[in-house]
């Protein structure tokens, strides 16, 4: 066995590992999509009809999640996300299923200091093993702003990393010996 393979991977931006044909936000203004901020740096989300958000993201492969960030502009801190719900391994997440609190992951209430800094989140990393879906539901923001906004978005942790054959793990280690 490798010295190597007993080192923690590093952490690292899931965003290349989202699912873009799964990727949605549920109550985006159409002219600010998630999408969009995700591909543009100078693109931003935001809400339509309320304050409220919910970013379903899916992954290409089950991964861990240590962090999430939600940056913010300094000019629109008072909609800087406030009260924020997660959840995991959901085929989708809407409206009326954020009133089910028993699925709950996490509750995160940011500071709009925290949001403009783009200050790093750090989850309970042992609830976020094996993930194939993040939902984050942002129930309010900062300044009771009408609409909600976020300049940015981060998911970082690492991959789950499988052998690519199973079946042959033992043979190997007979040849070897």
């Amino acid at each position: 066995m490798s010295s190597s393979s007993t080192v923690e991977k590093a952490d690292i931006s899931l965003i290349p590992n989202f699912d873009p044909s799964q990727l949605n936000c549920l109550n985006e203004a159409s002219a600010h999509t998630l999408k969009e901020m995700i591909k543009s740096p100078n693109a931003y989300l935001e809400s339509d009809a309320d304050e409220q958000l919910i970013l379903n993201i899916h992954f290409l492969q089950k991964v861990r999640v240590k962090s999430i960030t939600l940056r913010t502009s300094e000019a629109a801190k008072d909609q800087a996300p406030k009260d924020i719900l997660l959840f995991i391994n959901k085929p989708s997440l809407g409206f009326e299923d954020v009133e089910d609190n028993t699925a709950v992951i996490q509750k995160i209430t940011l500071s709009p200091e925290d949001a403009v800094k783009g200050a790093s989140i750090p989850l309970r990393y042992v609830k976020f093993q094996n993930v194939h879906s993040l939902h984050i539901f942002v129930s309010t923001n900062a300044g009771d702003a009408e609409t909600t906004r976020i300049d940015s978005l981060d998911v970082v942790g690492s991959l789950n990393e499988v052998p690519k054959d199973v079946s042959n793990l033992g043979k190997e280690e007979e040849h070897d010996h």
